[in-house]
């Protein structure tokens, strides 16, 4: 009994490191604002709700990609503050 006991116990630590690993990549992921969706730029964004992350969608859509992460200033109700906030999760990765 005792070593089943030691062999679950092993599996669980080993399950909880492999999420916990999981959860740092994702966390240093970055946020590609012309390709990421409206739900994904509004949960993972500070400042950034619903409506603001709609709305880069609809630029995006409308005028094109993002040259860089500063022309989101162009977005009605997208700040410099915004962006500072959120410098280190997001990125402007153009097609070729």
């Amino acid at each position: 009994m005792k070593l089943l006991f030691l062999v679950k116990r092993g599996i669980a630590a080993f399950s909880t490191l492999i999420l916990c690993t999981g959860l740092v990549f994702a966390a240093d992921a970055k946020i590609d604002v012309n390709s990421a969706d409206a739900i994904e730029m509004a949960q993972a964004l500070t400042g950034i709700g619903e409506k603001k992350a709609q709305a880069i969608v609809e630029y995006r859509t409308n005028v094109g990609e993002f040259t860089s992460v500063e022309e989101l200033t162009e977005v009605k109700g997208i700040t410099n503050r915004i962006i500072e906030l959120n410098k280190d999760k997001l990125e402007a990765v153009q097609k070729k």
